[in-house]
């Protein structure tokens, strides 16, 4: 199994050749995050570090999704990688572990489920036909789940939809909590749940309190929202973990290259909570959208659709 970041840049740094070759790559790294120019040399310098690199474990490693000290583990990645964001945003390689790799919790969910069934509360008389309601009733049952959603919720909520301004980037974090930290079994039941009809659409499609994660006044350029997500580690890794697992297939029967559909929800759950975070576009349709718009793109139009095109008609999504 290949070794996480943090303990692989750590035998790097015990080692002087290799402490050298990534001190030049963390230069090269930061130049590139505050967009200065590097001569011919440097290039050719960040280049020739980069590939010396190629023969130890440091250019290999990988994070977790649900570690500690992800934002740094992710930092060294990038450190490592950053020649591979050069001039387009196809970000080939995931820094995640292949999820089949990860460790998987046990979770109580089909206890809770079956406890909940079995009681006889008016309140729950419509679980049988809202799915959406009856993942929420089954989280509240966990002490974790139902935690963290009313702590992302609580966030979310405060001054969204009125004069007052929500803060965004808690939201956000909010929400990341909650994917990462609460078992899938849970989350994605409550993000993905089958509907028949608007008003469960409408449940699911607040899942994420749209009013301050998804939605700004005036729906801004997707470039915009591209450079955003770059600009971080996380949003820069979730996109680069979406664009693997969601890459579309035409000729693949299920749509997609990789064959894995588990995989692509989870990275799709993955961009929830960044600035590229996408959502439901309404209450009758399981069509999900980033918000943002394609209209005064000048010579970048292309781009811009595709940035759209991944969560709009992606095929393997």
């Amino acid at each position: 199994p290949r070794s996480d970041c943090i303990a692989a840049e750590q035998l790097c740094l015990s080692d002087s050749t290799c402490n050298a070759t990534y001190r030049i790559l963390e230069h090269c790294a930061l130049a590139k995050t505050r967009f200065l120019p590097l001569d011919h040399d440097s290039r050719v310098r960040c280049l020739n570090a980069e590939l010396d690199l190629g023969n130890i474990s440091l250019l290999h490693c990988r994070c977790h999704r649900r570690m500690k000290r992800q934002e740094h583990c992710l930092r060294i990645f990038w450190t490592i990688h950053s020649s591979m964001t050069d001039g387009y945003f196809n970000l080939e390689t995931s820094p995640y572990e292949n999820p089949a790799n990860e460790e998987h919790w046990k979770t109580d969910y089909n206890k809770l489920a079956a406890l909940l069934s079995g009681k006889d509360c008016s309140q729950l008389a419509g679980d049988a036909t809202n799915p959406c309601l009856k993942a929420t009733h089954v989280c509240n049952l966990s002490k974790k789940c139902v935690r963290l959603r009313t702590d992302y919720a609580s966030i979310c909520t405060k001054g969204a939809g009125s004069e007052d301004v929500c803060d965004r980037r808690k939201c956000h974090k909010g929400l990341r909590n909650f994917f990462e930290k609460v078992p899938e079994d849970f989350t994605k039941r409550i993000l993905f749940c089958p509907c028949q009809d608007e008003l469960c659409g409408e449940r699911r499609r607040k899942t994420i309190v749209p009013d301050c994660s998804f939605q700004y006044n005036t729906k801004p350029n997707c470039l915009w929202l591209l450079d955003s997500c770059l600009e971080d580690h996380i949003c820069k890794s979730r996109l680069a973990d979406f664009q693997q697992n969601c890459q579309p297939a035409d000729m693949s029967p299920d749509g997609c290259s990789q064959h894995n559909h588990a995989a692509c929800l989870q990275a799709y759950m993955g961009m929830i909570g960044t600035p590229m975070t996408p959502n439901y576009v309404s209450n009758s349709s399981v069509k999900v959208s980033l918000w943002c718009t394609c209209e005064s793109s000048g010579n970048q139009k292309e781009k811009c659709d595709q940035i759209l095109g991944m969560f709009e008609s992606n095929k393997c999504l």
